[in-house]
This record gives C-alpha cells, structure tokens and sequence, in this order.
C-alpha cells in the first residue's frame, strides 16, 4: 500500500447547511484539514525530542494523517456504494 500524497486530489460535497466540505469530515475538520496541510515543515532534518517545533510539527502530520485517513475511507465507502447502485445486478 502506498503513503498518502499531500498533493492527492480533494473530494468534496455539498453539507447540510450548504457548505463545501470533504467526505468524511465536518466543516471544522475540512477547515482543520485545510489549515494542516498548508503548515510548511520547520525541523527537516532534526530530532523531534530536541526541538521544540519538530514535535510540533510531528503533530500536525499525525492529525493531517488521521484526517486523511478518515476522509479516504469515507471517500472509499461511498465510491463502492455509487459503483453498487450504477452495476446491474446479474442473477445466476
């Protein structure tokens, strides 16, 4: 299985109220997601225990994966239940 890019494609859709958001998430998890993403990495290089701002970042990308993560299965599910309304059904 391959790493998830920070350049894969976003999915979104329409929620509730109007709102574009990913599949998956919340509005405050897409803005959350969005905001994760555009932080530039500040400690290439260094040990996460020894600075301060290596943990940090280690934090954002654990949540920005953890957010991937959950609109990925989101995005999964509902392309596998699109397929499943779109396929005929053959009976034997």
């Amino acid at each position: 299985m391959s790493e998830p890019k920070k350049d894969a494609p976003r999915r979104y859709i329409m929620d509730g109220a109007g709102q574009r958001v990913l599949v998956g998430l919340t509005l405050s998890e897409t803005i959350e997601f969005e905001n994760l993403e555009s932080v530039e990495v500040r400690s290439q290089g260094t040990d996460l225990l020894a600075n301060e701002s290596g943990i940090r970042q280690h934090k954002h990308d654990e949540r920005w994966l953890e957010l991937y993560v959950k609109h990925e299965q989101a995005w999964s599910n509902w392309m596998a239940e699109t397929r499943a309304r779109l396929t005929p059904h053959v009976l034997n």
